[in-house]
């Protein structure tokens, strides 16, 4: 299960990048079918207690493709002033709606819980009902709140090397994108486009 910060910030990332470019100019979606989204739980084993035995069906899948959005237009929100992810840009939600979206997947059943420490008094504490948990549209909602409230935050770009649809944390200042490949094809295509104005 999650922990920590760390984890939250790289299942908001996780969950964002599963929407991606296909290397041809096309994006390609991990989460099209339920079989797509099991593949990816069993692939993230923090996510939830028994991610091994995980399997997800249409009303699953639809809860999490429809939180992906609503994260993935917040992460549009957070980059700005720069451009959006170009795999967002068309088709954002209005920022109140992913909003809503996001904060009503976070919801988690809970149930009051006494406690009584020694030399205290009695405190109530609010606990989720235990039936093993949030289910995983929650976690996912509470690990993008997490993120996005979080420090990481400031560092999230979206990377506009020809093609790509990511978004990443930029790890040191001269980054501009989420990974080396992308780097030599945005040099490509900046060298390309001198040579086509000078020709």
């Amino acid at each position: 299960m999650r922990d920590s910060m760390t984890t939250d910030v790289h299942l908001a990332l996780d969950l964002v990048l599963t929407v991606r470019h296909d290397g041809d100019g096309g994006v390609v979606d991990d989460l099209a079918e339920p079989g797509g989204l099991t593949g990816w739980v069993r692939a993230h084993p923090e996510v939830l207690a028994g991610a091994e035995r995980y399997v997800a069906d249409v009303d699953g899948l639809a809860g999490v493709r429809d939180l992906r959005t609503a994260v993935r237009t917040l992460f549009a929100h957070a980059v700005r002033p720069a451009e959006p992810s170009p795999a967002d840009a068309a088709r954002l939600l209005p920022l109140p709606e992913a909003l809503r979206r996001l904060n009503d997947a976070a919801r988690t059943p809970t149930v009051p819980v006494l406690e009584w420490p020694d030399g205290h008094g009695p405190v109530v504490r609010r606990r989720p009902v235990p039936d093993g948990g949030p289910d995983l549209t929650a976690v996912l909602a509470q690990a993008a709140i997490a993120f996005l409230a979080g420090p990481d935050r400031e560092r999230l770009r979206a990377c506009h090397a020809p093609r790509c649809v990511r978004y990443f944390l930029k790890e040191h200042p001269r980054q501009e994108w989420c990974k080396p490949s992308c780097g030599n094809r945005a040099r490509v295509a900046r060298h390309h486009e001198r040579r086509r104005r000078s020709g």
